[in-house]
């Protein structure tokens, strides 16, 4: 189980790396293809096909995996984190899954409030730093020595 519990931490940090790069593929597609003459207006973004510029697969990427793969893994993980006995292991999942609703919730506004682009970014990096940290705890708790490992200090 600590193995799973690493394994979907890792997933939700790979997400982000997979999202990051998509939108950035995306966006630089499409700023190629306006600055060829290109326009993109309500009608291109509705007709919901690609290949109408490079990169414009990277906005269904960008959606799918921040829309399903990383919600579920987060998930997930919560639900994990109560079958193991590692410190900790449920505070950083809340952790993730918190960071990641919020993630979702701005990134589904941002369009009617494009300032939240801002904390979109932002959450990103505090989703990629905070599914690193809950990945690397189950190593961390067996790498620590017990209390019955731990040899008793001799009294002088």
């Amino acid at each position: 189980m600590r193995r799973t519990y690493s394994v979907l931490a890792w997933i939700v940090a790979g997400g982000v790396f997979v999202q990051a790069a998509a939108i950035a593929f995306g966006f630089g597609g499409m700023a190629g293809y306006v600055q060829e003459g290109g326009v993109v207006d309500k009608a291109l973004v509705e007709s919901r096909t690609t290949g109408n510029f490079t990169g414009e697969v990277g906005f269904a990427i960008h959606g799918i995996v921040g829309g399903m793969v990383i919600p579920f893994a987060a998930l997930a993980l919560v639900v994990v984190s109560f079958l193991i006995k590692v410190p900790g292991a449920r505070k950083w999942a809340a952790v993730v899954l918190g960071l990641v609703i919020v993630q979702a919730m701005a990134g589904y506004s941002i369009t009617d409030m494009p300032y939240l682009g801002l904390l979109h970014g932002a959450n990103a990096l505090a989703i990629l730093l905070s599914s690193v940290y809950a990945a690397r705890l189950p190593a961390r708790a067996s790498a620590r020595p017990t209390d019955s490992t731990v040899p008793a200090s001799a009294s002088v």
